[in-house]
């Protein structure tokens, strides 16, 4: 009989990967592992199973799920096949076997891994067909019972069998070492409820009375434990603990107190009292005194605020470090191109525009001239609301280096070329869309920007190219690329001599460049009169027909604009000049903080509908007052790294009678490079900040000894640098490296408070902005073209109570401090003319000495000495002089 098995379905199940033939050596794998030896796994191929006639659900079914194989079948099928046959595994089993016919049972549930495993004894066959008898319980058990199921069997208790970890345990265990002491305290009976009394007693005036226990080390009692090894046992610690207090029974208990006042007799007493009048006369002063504090001093005031700066609602003041916020790539241009000036937006919040250009070097750019002709010169445009995409770009005729945003009205922007020329541009037609880019089109400072990946922008992706409506004449301007430019106030304007008037049109309406061909431009965007009246024909055929989308507004000085007067820095006795990159006028503070005031103006514009630029005036009219006492001098940054201070307003050469540029108020090489930065604090008119080669300098224009600060060597070169908009102790310097030195003179005044990496390339530029009160970013540019905004933390921003103050007391001291060195230096170099002179006497007297005259002086010489000599033998008693006047000597 088959052993009973539970009914499960038919369902075919896929047969495992097949076992690697096992090599005529080897021995068959059996079960003895799991307690049946006799049992060996097989895998049987659809083709073996049709050669046995044991396909499984046709031949082999769970109501018969073995199958009987005569041995000589299998030999048979091993002689067909060898190795290939599924029984050559067990080939070794099957020869030893002893009888005829093997049992081959099916594996269903794949208990031994295999589809089929084949019994190798007669015993395993026999005990397959009639396994051993099996108690009815236990049957019915077994049904219930899963074969993995664990079945739990009581502990049964043994004797304690001690292998000598008592020893080990007492060995460890912690034993007290020291004797305990017992301290007795007892009283007189007598003395149980006796009245005590109280007093005061004078520690100093009685003799031992006052003892100072101070705690000190001592040495007999201190040790050194290295290492320890405790052994804990977790049981139960019992205390006894007695006091004298006895708890019979709980009751209730209550107390009434009133106040206890003095009788009226006892107050009249007291007041006649000696001691009451002493100690109101007594205290009456210091009384007096407080009450005065009081009247005098805010008692309210919170001292703690007063401690530390003032906690704000935005920030922290342990963050000091620049956070990214947001980065612009120019996705679309083929070229690799850099930043070269950067400049935010005066009065549309949220909006940047950059200039950028080829990095090629001159010998590169003659060489792709040709393909640099087919690439557009762009000043890109970028909104916080789409980084990925400019709003605007300006074409210029070739790369732009520096730019600038009209003061008057900010869509005017003035440029400077590679090539020498000048560009402007008019973008009024244009105001509306870049206006509009923020969500909800609002221009009011109270917007907050929102995290890019918040906003959602346009959905006109394609931005707008605008033409530059005026270009210089490339022959009467720089001969070298532009590397600074700057907008004159509207409050006035120059002459062809340098001479200031004042500006009744009330806009800026004359810029001043700088180039490393040696000259400075001044310029001015108004028509000049013409010196003789042109004919109507003649002006028709100079007419040319203007582009629909090039704006008129400067159209008069396309191709024909010519400087208004040049200025040349010469080195005075040698033929050359010097070469400025960098510029700063005295008015540059002014344009600083016209923000409010350019947004007025240009709602005033919007209401009238009328440009003031479409109907500019003639130049300087003979008519206008001259502004006497204005201050015509200007710090320029040169490529040697020299800061010169000069004048523009022209002089008459007394000997040609031409009026030729003064000479330079004064000149200090303090840079060992080029001059990237030169810009006037916003919060002091006569502090600048210069930076350039490897150091940084801070002047004071009234102070013409030298520079207030001057920074050591840094490790890398300085590339840029800008001011703190609020904080006037502050300033940022980028480097070669990708690194920003962040100064903080509150903190630092020898080197940098801060250094951080921005990125890999070379810092081009610096802009900071003031987004709103709580919040404000800080724009730098790269090498690469890749311009990263970043959040300035609050520490950098907000400034502290008294800053103002102390930066200027810094200023005033190290000015006193250059005021002492040069008196010093020239009380050195009066002792050394003095020392020098004296010197020179004495050689004018030794020659007129005669020969005489000196015997005799050496004669005298030596004869002092003598006397000195027996001077001094005679008071060491080596000699003793007679009577007679003669010396003995004593030896």
């Amino acid at each position: 009989m088959a052993p009973k098995r539970k009914k499960k379905s038919s369902r075919r199940k896929k047969s495992p990967k097949p076992i690697l033939a096992a090599s005529e050596d080897m021995e068959p794998v059996n079960m003895e592992s799991m307690g049946h030896p006799e049992i060996y796994p097989l895998v049987l191929t659809t083709k073996t199973q049709e050669i046995f006639n044991c396909r499984i659900d046709e031949d082999i079914t769970d109501e018969q799920p073995y199958k009987l194989i005569n041995k000589e079948d299998i030999f048979e099928d091993l002689r067909n096949r060898a190795a290939v046959s599924d029984f050559h595994p067990v080939k070794k089993i099957v020869q030893e076997y002893p009888g005829n016919e093997l049992l081959l049972v099916y594996d269903k549930d794949f208990k031994y891994g295999l589809n089929f495993y084949l019994i190798g004894t007669e015993e395993g066959k026999e005990n397959y067909f009639n396994p051993p008898e099996v108690s009815e319980e236990q049957e019915e058990y077994k049904e219930y019972i899963p074969e993995d199921v664990y079945i739990y069997k009581p502990p049964v208790s043994k004797p304690w069998v001690s292998l000598g970890s008592e020893k080990e345990i007492e060995e460890e265990s912690v034993t007290e070492s020291t004797k305990q002491i017992t301290y007795m305290i007892s009283r007189k009976r007598s003395e149980f409820g006796a009245p005590i009394k109280f007093s005061d007693q004078n520690a100093s005036s009685v003799k031992d009375a006052y003892i100072e226990c101070t705690a000190y080390p001592d040495k007999n009692f201190t040790l050194k434990q290295l290492e320890k090894d405790v052994g804990m046992q977790v049981i139960p610690q019992i205390k006894d603990i007695s006091t004298q207090t006895k708890w019979t029974y709980p009751k209730n208990a209550t107390t009434q107190y009133y106040p206890r006042e003095f009788s009226e007799e006892e107050k009249e007493t007291l007041k006649q009292s000696k001691p009451l009048v002493d100690f109101l006369n007594n205290a009456s002063i210091s009384v007096e005194i407080a009450l005065q504090q009081n009247e005098i001093t805010n008692t309210f005031i919170d001292d703690w605020k007063h401690l530390a700066e003032e906690e704000g609602t935005f920030g922290d003041k342990t963050d000091t470090h620049l956070k990214e916020y947001q980065s612009f790539t120019d996705l679309h241009s083929p070229m690799e191109k850099m930043i070269t000036c950067v400049s935010w937006h005066p009065t549309i919040y949220g909006l940047i525009a950059v200039s950028v250009a080829v990095r090629l070097s001159f010998e590169d750019r003659v060489h792709f001239s040709g393909k640099l002709l087919l690439q557009p010169s762009l000043i890109l445009f970028w909104s916080f609301s789409d980084p990925i995409h400019p709003q605007l770009m300006l074409e210029s005729p070739d790369d732009i280096f520096c730019f600038k945003f009209c003061p008057s009205d900010p869509n005017i922007i003035a440029g400077g070329c590679i090539n020498g020329q000048i560009v402007m541009w008019d973008i009024t037609a244009h105001a509306d869309r870049i206006e509009n880019i923020k969500a909800g089109g609002s221009r009011s400072k109270k917007a907050t920007l929102k995290p890019m990946f918040l906003l959602e922008p346009e959905s006109n992706k394609e931005a707008m190219y605008i033409r530059h409506c005026a270009v210089s004449s490339i022959e009467n301007g720089h001969k070298r690329v532009i590397t600074d430019i700057h907008w004159l106030s509207d409050t006035f304007e120059i002459n062809r001599m340098g001479s200031v008037f004042e500006n009744r049109s009330g806009i800026c309406c004359q810029l001043v460049t700088c180039s490393a061909d040696c000259t400075i431009c001044f310029w001015d965007i108004r028509p000049q009169k013409p010196l003789t009246p042109q004919t109507t024909e003649k002006k028709k055929e100079e007419s040319i027909e203007i582009p629909f989308d090039v704006p008129s507004t400067f159209l008069h000085l396309d191709l024909s604009w010519k400087p208004l007067t040049k200025l040349r820095l010469s080195k005075g006795e040698t033929s050359l000049d010097h070469c400025p990159t960098k510029i700063s006028l005295n008015e540059d503070h002014l344009l600083c903080k016209t923000q409010d005031k350019m947004l007025a103006q240009s709602k005033t514009a919007k209401a009238e509908e009328m440009n003031p630029y479409h109907n500019l005036e003639s130049g300087v009219a003979n008519l206008l007052k001259p502004i006497d006492d204005f201050c015509t001098k200007f710090f320029v940054g040169t490529e040697e790294g020299e800061v010169i201070y000069t004048d523009w307003k022209m002089e008459r050469d007394p000997e040609t009678g031409r009026f030729m540029p003064k000479k330079p108020v004064s000149l200090h090489t303090i840079h060992d490079g080029i001059v990237h930065t030169i810009q006037r604090s916003p919060f002091y008119d006569d502090i600048i900040l210069t930076v350039g080669g490897w150091n940084v300098a801070i002047w004071k224009e009234s102070v013409m000894t030298g520079p207030l600060l001057q920074s050591c060597c840094a490790p890398k070169r300085y590339t840029s640098g800008h001011w703190s908009l609020t904080r006037p102790g502050v300033f940022y310097i980028g480097r070669e490296d990708g690194y920003i030195d962040i100064w903080d003179l509150l903190e630092k005044t020898h080197e940098p408070a801060q250094s951080q990496n921005i990125c890999i390339t070379m810092i081009t530029c610096i802009k900071p902005w003031i987004f709103s009160p709580k919040q404000q970013f800080i724009a730098i540019a790269d090498y690469y073209g890749t311009l990263h905004i970043l959040e300035i933390p609050w520490t950098l921003s907000r400034p502290s109570t008294n800053e103002m103050t102390s930066i200027n007391h810094y200023f005033e001291r190290e000015v006193k401090h250059l005021e002492y060195v040069e008196q010093r230096k020239k009380i050195r170099e009066q002792e050394k003319k003095e020392m020098e002179e004296e010197m020179a006497k004495k050689k004018v007297k030794i020659y007129q000495k005669s020969k005489e005259q000196m015997e005799a002086e050496l004669k005298m010489d030596y004869e002092s000495y003598l006397e000195l000599e027996k001077t001094v033998l005679i008071n060491l008693g080596l000699i003793k002089v007679t009577e007679k006047g003669s010396y003995l000597d004593v030896m």
